[in-house]
């Protein structure tokens, strides 16, 4: 049984950031998904997957894994930098490329 942590990215469809600054502990797969015969659902028989808790910390989720003894793996939290830009950069004589309606 082993475990994954991780701090997932923003919402591309909002400008928020809600959801992004916690951290994620969500199990591997034990089980490979199977094909249900009857309806052609995608199954899998590993209820562990459903499983995805939240820890305001990493040191929670670490803390958290080695008490329940998960074996774990972090992936380390990409933050972009922010881009500066202002308004009057669109009119800039010396703009990389032209500037048209």
């Amino acid at each position: 049984m082993s475990a994954r942590i991780y701090r997932p990215s923003r919402n591309a469809m909002q400008s928020g950031k809600g959801k992004s600054r916690q951290w994620v502990l969500v199990h591997e797969p034990a089980v490979p998904r199977s094909i249900e015969p009857l309806m052609g659902y995608t199954t899998s028989s590993d209820m562990r997957q459903q499983v995805r808790l939240s820890f305001d910390t990493l040191e929670d989720a670490e803390a958290y894994a080695q008490r329940n003894g998960i074996a774990y793996s972090v992936q380390p939290a990409y933050d972009p930098t922010p881009k500066r830009v202002s308004y009057t950069d669109n009119f800039r004589s010396d703009r990389k490329t032209p500037w048209t309606h």
